[in-house]
Order: structure tokens, then sequence, then C-alpha cells
């Protein structure tokens, strides 16, 4: 839970480097709460079959989206790569598999042009 508090604190920073597990625990706790809300949605009849999409899990989606591109920008940066690589996204298939590498990969070893290495440096963190 701290990990995903940790990334709404600092939900507009592009800056930086983040870690493997603050970046796939995030991504966890987003879709776990996706689905709880879904489920709500679905139960008290805010879900439009047309659009996709339920009241509160289309609120809690755009809440968190802004969040969510800092924290994978964040996340390319620790593999040193820039955060425009998220736009290989957009790339049918192909892009969503490049970018899934790229932020399943290690961490740079020490610094790079982000900053330092947040392995070793833990502040912030509770593990």
């Amino acid at each position: 839970m701290n990990w995903y508090l940790n990334v709404l604190k600092q939900y507009a920073v592009f800056s930086g480097r983040a870690r493997r597990k603050e970046y796939w625990m995030f991504i966890l706790f987003n879709v776990i709460v996706s689905i709880v809300l879904s489920v709500i949605d679905g139960v008290i009849g805010t879900y439009s079959v047309e659009a996709g999409v339920g009241l509160l899990s289309g609120i809690y989606s755009l809440a968190v989206l802004i969040p969510s591109l800092a924290v994978a920008v964040r996340r390319l940066h620790d593999t040193d790569r820039s955060g425009w690589w998220l736009l290989i996204a957009l790339i049918p298939l192909v892009g969503a598999i490049v970018l899934l590498v790229f932020l399943v990969l290690d961490s740079t070893p020490g610094d790079n042009r982000f900053g330092a290495n947040p392995k070793g440096s833990l502040a912030g963190a509770v593990a």
C-alpha cells in the first residue's frame, strides 16, 4: 500500500527514477481497485455497456491517469530510456510488447542521466 501512496504523492513528478517494485505494485493495486469498482458499478447499475466502463471505475481511471504516466516515465528513466518511449505503445501489438519489455528490465546499475539508482537509496520506500 505504501508503494501506491508514494506514487500518488509524486503524482506529477516526471523526473527521477522508479524501481520495478514501485511501478508494478502501483499497477497491481490499480488493477485490484479497478476490478472492485467495476463490480460495484455492475451492482449499483452505473456500468454502461456502450461505453464499456462504469461511473466509479471511469472516475478512478481519470484520477490515476497522470500518476500512472508519471511512474511509467520514471520507470523508463530507471532503465536509462527517455519517457518518450511510452509513445511506442501506440504501435499496435508490437509497441505494447516492446514497452512491456522495457518496463520489466532491471535498473541501470549506478547513476544514469536521470538520477541516482533508487535501489541504492531506499528513501521513501517501505518494504
